[in-house]
């Protein structure tokens, strides 16, 4: 198995990221033999909103480029400001979806997949709040009120509470994938 197969591309809004769906679900991938990089708008310490840093040293300009088996975007309320319309975030999410990897995001991290046109007739999660909603209807996405949901190789979690869930469902798309 090459170093493609097994790497995970998390990303995380510079600020205001949830600790939990970084570190929760990085720990249940890590557990699973998965190799995690990091990346964010820019690089250097990234506050999440619990008062976890992160140490980031890639941006989505070269993280982006890279061939990994799973793209993994945690939520919190910096990914309204910095993820949901980040054009370069888009382009990754829409290559890895078409190159079939497995896609997935957490919480308000959802609405990106959702503008980056991939959610369109599929079944998704997102935290539930009026502007997420309103983003995943505007987009086509078919709302599920659920914690975890599974369309294809895309994984929608609703917030926190799930990150481990979220975790597991990923390690399983991405055993589903290498089969």
């Amino acid at each position: 198995m090459s170093a493609a197969d097994i790497s995970v591309l998390m990303v995380i809004a510079p600020e205001k990221f949830r600790d939990e769906e970084l570190n929760v679900t990085r720990d249940v991938l890590a557990k699973a033999g998965r190799q995690i990089t990091v990346a964010s708008t820019r690089t250097g310490d990234c506050k999440g909103m619990l008062g976890h840093v992160e140490p980031v040293a890639h941006t989505l300009e070269d993280a982006g480029a890279g061939n990994y088996a799973a793209l993994v975007l945690a939520g919190g309320t910096g990914a309204p400001g910095y993820l949901w319309d980040n054009a370069r975030l888009h382009e990754i999410i829409a290559r890895h979806y078409n190159l079939g990897k497995v896609v997935a995001a957490i919480c308000l991290s959802g609405v990106a997949l959702a503008r980056a046109g991939i959610l369109k007739g599929k079944e998704a999660t997102v935290y539930k709040s009026p502007e997420s909603v309103k983003a995943y209807r505007d987009s086509g996405v078919i709302f599920m009120d659920q914690e975890v949901a599974l369309s294809g190789n895309i994984i929608t979690a609703n917030g926190p509470a799930a990150s481990r869930r979220f975790g597991l469902a990923i390690v399983d798309a991405l055993r589903r994938t290498a089969d």
